[in-house]
């Protein structure tokens, strides 16, 4: 466990107005996810848990997006001595569960969450999103697991939930996203609005919940996290780390790492993407054929 007096790195850690604001700092990445992440992640979310004076966590991204998902430039390197390669189906179970444990901070702490989104959030951005306990996004954000083309199942699993069986099959099956205006529609989202109001939409929810007794915050986010619980939720998530493993022996995984071998792993992330042209679903028009005409 990090010490939590010490500074962060690919997060930043802010107390302030009844409220913590937990930003990630990978930038030029778009924030992907390194293990360093989630480590000082689940640190700073229990340091909010801990602290009387946070009512509760918003969690967002620095510079373009809010999380592009996993950082994918360690594929295929070859582990340390001694450590765990996740080539053999029970080490990856493992390591999806490790990761799994600590995204789930979001959901067990007793202080309530707000994901505050902008521009990407896909594969495990969605992961994070989706843990939090409320998600507002900008209108031109875009919800996403496109990593379900190739390179496994989705490690946390909490679309049905929120968007129903229908459009979370539609949108797993293919990879495709929806905006933030369509997730909200859906319901991947609670809400979306212009970019230009996302950070006060987010901070007027902050200071409505400042108002509030952080016990009676516990209170009532426990109780409709239970009501998930007992509609198999947090099992749900056990499952979907194995059934990630199991994926992760599809052969088409096998193709996608030797083309990210080949080729580096953007030039095969394009190739995987390129079939689906924008990427996009959309909630309320016609999708038409690929590469046709919409309207």
């Amino acid at each position: 466990m990090i010490d939590g007096t010490k500074d962060y790195q690919d997060i930043r850690y802010e107390v302030a107005d009844g409220r913590a604001r937990i930003t990630l700092v990978k930038p030029k990445s778009h924030n992907a996810i390194t293990q360093l992440m989630l480590e000082e992640l689940e640190d700073a979310l229990w340091s909010a848990d801990d602290d009387q004076s946070v009512h509760c966590v918003i969690l967002r991204g620095e510079g373009p997006s809010f999380c592009s998902g996993y950082d994918l430039t360690d594929v295929g390197r070859k582990p340390e001595p001694g450590q765990r390669t996740g080539r053999n189906h029970d080490d990856d179970i493992w390591l999806i569960e490790r990761n799994n444990r600590r995204i789930r901070a979001l959901w067990e702490m007793h202080k309530p969450s707000i994901a505050q989104v902008h521009g990407a959030c896909l594969a495990g951005g969605t992961d994070l999103a989706m843990a939090c306990d409320m998600v507002v996004a900008a209108d031109d954000a875009r919800f996403g697991f496109p990593a379900a083309r190739a390179l496994g199942a989705l490690p946390n699993n909490l679309w049905m939930y929120h968007c129903g069986p229908q459009w979370a099959k539609r949108l797993q099956l293919t990879g495709d996203a929806v905006s933030g205006a369509d997730a909200a529609k859906i319901g991947l989202a609670m809400k979306s609005v212009p970019m230009d109001k996302l950070e006060d939409e987010v901070e007027g929810i902050a200071d409505r919940l400042a108002l509030i007794d952080p016990d009676l915050l516990a209170a009532n986010k426990r109780i409709t996290n239970l009501a998930m619980e007992l509609m198999g939720a947090q099992v749900l998530q056990r499952i979907a780390a194995e059934n990630d493993a199991r994926a992760h022996r599809a052969p088409a995984v096998r193709e996608w790492v030797k083309s990210s071998r080949e080729h580096g792993v953007r030039e095969a992330l394009k190739r995987r993407d390129a079939p689906f042209g924008d990427g996009l679903a959309h909630v309320a028009e016609p999708d038409g054929r690929l590469g046709g005409d919409r309207s």
